[in-house]
């Protein structure tokens, strides 16, 4: 079973409690297409990745764009089904959540945020 993580910032205020990792080819081709919703305290990582689209998607998302060290290099707020983001400059991750997470938990361009290994629930 794939690992789960916590989406934290810096300071650690949980932006997201339950991310998981699409980090191989067919895991980020995929993404979130097709699904009816992403819950909230819900998100999805994709790494390498510096542009991301929505096509197939029913509902809008956040997109955080990280580069290596976890800084925040730009932010889509809400972007709806059927967009594509312009290619981000120095982004290595793509964090998708739910549309309004990030503006809700405070995070903005220069932002630290970091993904902890969340404990296994039984």
């Amino acid at each position: 079973m794939r690992p789960v993580y916590r989406l934290e910032t810096e300071s650690g205020t949980v932006v997201a409690d339950h991310v998981a990792l699409a980090d191989g080819i067919f895991s980020r081709f995929m993404g979130l297409m097709f699904r009816k919703e992403l819950p909230a305290g819900h998100g999805l990582a994709i790494r390498p990745c510096n542009s991301i689209h929505m096509f197939f998607m029913r509902f809008p998302l956040d997109v955080v764009f990280v580069d290596g060290d976890g800084r925040v290099v730009r932010v889509l707020d809400s972007i709806r089904p059927w967009r594509a983001s312009s290619f981000v400059g120095g982004a290595k991750a793509a964090i998708e959540l739910p549309g309004g997470t990030a503006v809700q938990s405070g995070v903005t361009a220069g932002t630290v945020v970091r993904m902890v290994e969340a404990p296994t629930q039984t």
